[in-house]
């Protein structure tokens, strides 16, 4: 059956923070509401426009994708060369190349040479004009609000923490009675950049596994992992709930025993997620022993990346890759599905915000050729958000056999309040500077289940990543469909959920469960 739909499915570079109404925040993949955080809509290019050819003069970025080995490289290096194109870097393993070229034809000239299985223009924006289109949807956490909760918190609690009701949403305040993780576990924080000198976070820091993966090269040096000034804070939201830890002041995180690291991929001026950068991130988080990485971002420029088309096959085909590089190496790849309150599954999207970082152009995309990357490749857990009355978030994108497991993301407070003493229907962590704040998406909603694949990890050490997604997914809470769906109480159906109680388009396999993650 045709299901496709006729409204624009609005973006949201990171699964980012959403603009809620009245004070509700929805973050996807990058939080829609406020700082991205994981969940844009699909691109999808049916007829759809490739990357603009760059200007002779004009520097543009580029992966070419050969067999993996030395020798694949070496000689596609020559061809690049000869191309017109400059290596940035090579990930051998998986036959990525990262070029920068100022000749127009460089794609298609390159695509012709022995070897080269697909290449493409990572972005239709030269490398020096980009433009953030980010959408900011946060409340800092006022000092009447920290004052009260801290007279509230109970034996063993930390001081804000009677204000996360997405704890024990997903049964995680039961689960540290029994166990916080273990600091031998590290999850990897795609995104913008975590500050490791909160006071909540730097206990849990790991430094090691930690770069700045901008332009697609891993950087350590002088903590190129931190978000800069005026940089979007998402990371740093993401990363507290993940692993805030449980040490008498702040929030706690979902697993607040293990370590957290940061790869940043967002570059500071745009908040753009380019192909380089993630292929760079997941490599990176792969090679320095990291166990599970969060995606709370779609890759830019395009919501939906169309097989049907050689620039965005070729970010298919270089995102995915790294995903398949890192699983392997025993990371579970957990991303959001997207603040646009999107059915994934129907036949055809109608995508009006790529690419977002020139002039989008409309095109209906097939939804069996074009994927949110990286949340929609093969083996990547995909999340999509529940609120605090324990439905579906207003925002969040669905689908059956797309969503694989559910999460607190938070919603709008009108929407979905919070029992007392909670007092936001947003989801309240740590932000940089030592700051505490709400935010509220998919990109929100990821990092709850990435916590609970490390709490996973902890119990069962030498699981392989299949294993703790098997496990994951057997531990969930089963949910049935909420029907009718009305989420503002309008008396309209707001979306139709698909599905049995067991496995269904809005909850997946259910709501993640973190006392079975530490139990069994």
């Amino acid at each position: 059956m045709n299901r496709s739909l006729k409204s624009a499915a609005p973006g949201a570079r990171s699964r980012r923070a959403l603009a809620l109404p009245l004070g509700v925040a929805v973050v996807a993949a990058v939080a829609l509401l406020p700082a991205t955080a994981s969940a844009r809509p699909a691109d999808l290019p049916g007829a759809s426009p490739s990357a603009a050819p760059a200007a002779d003069g004009t520097p543009m970025s580029y992966v070419v994708n050969v067999r993996p080995g030395t020798a694949s490289s070496a000689w596609a290096k020559k061809a690049i060369a000869k191309a017109g194109g400059t290596v940035v870097i090579a990930y051998d393993k998986i036959g990525v190349i990262v070029v920068h070229s100022s000749e127009a034809g460089f794609a298609q000239t390159i695509r012709k040479a022995k070897g080269v299985q697909s290449a493409g223009a990572t972005r239709t924006a030269p490398l020096s004009a980009q433009s953030d289109d980010a959408i900011e949807s946060e409340r800092p956490l006022s000092a009447a609000e920290a004052k009260a909760a801290a007279g509230k918190a109970s034996a063993g609690q930390d001081e804000l923490e009677p204000l996360q009701w997405d704890l024990p949403a997903m049964k995680a305040d039961k689960a540290h009675e029994v166990s916080l993780g273990s600091p031998k576990v590290t999850v990897g924080v795609l995104d913008s950049g975590v500050d490791d000198t909160h006071p909540d976070i730097a206990p849990n820091f790991d430094r090691a596994a930690s770069a700045s993966c901008l332009g697609g090269v891993p950087v350590q040096k002088d903590a190129a992992w931190r978000p800069v000034a005026k940089e979007s804070d998402h990371g740093m939201h993401v990363a507290g709930t993940i692993a805030a830890a449980k040490n008498g002041t702040g929030v706690t995180g979902v697993a607040p025993g293990v370590k957290v690291a940061s790869l940043k991929v967002a570059e500071p001026a745009t908040g753009m997620y380019y192909t380089e950068a993630v292929v760079c991130g997941f490599m990176w988080a792969a090679d320095h022993g990291v166990d599970v990485t969060n995606s709370s971002y779609y890759t830019d420029p395009w919501l939906f990346n169309c097989t049907t088309d050689d620039d965005q096959k070729a970010l298919v085909d270089a995102v995915g890759r790294a995903t398949k590089y890192a699983e392997r190496k025993g990371a579970v790849n957990v991303a959001a599905a997207g603040n646009a309150k999107t059915d994934l599954a129907q036949d055809e999207i109608l995508d009006e915000s790529s690419p977002d970082d020139t002039t989008p152009v409309p095109r209906t995309v097939k939804t069996k050729d074009c994927f949110d990357i990286p949340s929609q490749l093969p083996g990547v857990v995909t999340v999509s958000a529940t609120g605090a009355k324990g439905i579906k978030s207003s925002y969040s994108n669905y689908g059956k056999g797309v969503i694989d497991i559910a999460a607190p993301g938070g919603d709008s407070t009108k929407y979905q309040a919070p029992q007392a003493p909670a007092v936001d229907g947003r989801i309240l962590s740590t932000l940089p500077g030592g700051k505490f704040g709400y935010k509220a998406g998919t990109s929100m909603a990821s990092p709850h289940v990435a916590g609970l694949a490390a709490l996973i990890k902890s119990t069962h050490p030498h699981a392989s990543a299949a294993r703790v997604k098997e496990l994951m997914y057997r531990q969930a809470d089963r949910m049935a469909c909420t029907d009718p769906y009305d989420f503002d109480g309008d008396g309209k159906v707001d979306a139709v959920c698909e599905g049995g109680k067991n496995k269904n388009g809005f909850y997946g396999v259910g709501m993640a469960d973190a006392l079975d993650a530490v139990r069994k």
